[in-house]
């Protein structure tokens, strides 16, 4: 299943896509896609309606991020033996873990906003993991029953205050609209294999990222098994699992968004987003 969430930003209700593309009304169904709903349980019974029997959504409505009721978005850095080789970093060993600020999940198409002082405003067109279930202590083996599905996430970065303003990488990722998080959830049942997922990324027409999921250095099940031990994962928490080669910052010399451009990308099944971005 595609589940969606629609409408002007903060009023987002939820939907379906169904096969035929048109987007399907469940707020008679369910309140949100969020806690509950996205467990195997919530998942199955979303899954046994009639697609038809939903009011079906006319025109082409705003997509606001694709989960609701996030608690936290986690990122794992340098998990693309790829990318780590363009940045001239030795790949780890343990996964590289950040968080992203709430304030920056978007919708996938919403503007993406460039700091007030940046200069150094960069793309990563990312699989995002949904998690379904409350995961604590998980082993792999059992990791992957607690993944709700999957998503296209851009991790917008400010390199300057990602790298050179001290401190953690937080406050290069954290900017309002840093997070365009869609189009839809992909529910994990139709993901064959999320490590061998194309996946791309265009600034102003042009290609920039190439990629596929199977160069991840940490797999899914092995990123959230490791995450569980130091937190316990939330239902409708988002682990943004890494970026292949091709960011700005890796450029010679390094070629970074300005106001005006526009950003366009996918993942293999998982639909693509477009942003263009503008001055905060």
């Amino acid at each position: 299943m595609k589940l969606v969430r629609y409408g002007p930003a903060g009023q987002e209700k939820p939907g379906m896509i169904d096969v035929d593309g048109q987007l399907r009304d469940l707020s008679g169904q369910v309140a949100d896609i969020s806690g509950d709903i996205l467990s195997d349980a919530g998942i199955a019974r979303l899954a046994a309606l009639d697609p038809a029997s939903l009011p079906a959504v006319d025109g082409s409505p705003r997509f606001g991020p694709c989960v609701g009721q996030t608690s936290k978005i986690l990122c794992i850095g340098l998990n693309y033996s790829d990318h780590a080789a363009e940045t001239g970093a030795e790949p780890p060993t343990e996964p590289i873990v950040f968080a992203k600020a709430l304030n920056a999940l978007c919708g996938p198409n919403d503007d993406v906003e460039m700091p007030r002082n940046s200069e150094a405003l960069d793309w990563e067109v990312e699989l995002a993991v949904v998690i379904g279930t409350k995961a604590k202590y998980v082993s792999e083996a059992d990791a992957m029953n607690h993944v709700a599905g999957f998503a296209v996430m851009n991790d917008v970065s400010e390199r300057d205050f990602q790298t050179k303003r001290q401190g953690q990488w937080t406050k290069g990722k954290s900017h309002d609209t840093f997070g365009p998080l869609g189009p839809w959830l992909v529910t994990r049942d139709a993901v064959a294999d999320p490590h061998n997922l194309s996946m791309w990324l265009d600034v102003n027409g042009e290609r920039r990222q190439t990629g596929n999921t199977n160069t991840l250095i940490f797999n899914v099940p092995h990123v959230v098994s490791y995450l569980s031990q130091f937190m316990t994962l939330m239902p409708g928490d988002v682990i943004s699992t890494g970026t292949p080669p091709g960011v700005a910052m890796g450029m010679k010399p390094p070629q970074y968004l300005k106001v005006g451009d526009i950003m366009t990308l996918g993942i293999e099944g998982l639909g693509e987003q477009k942003q263009t971005v503008i001055a905060a």
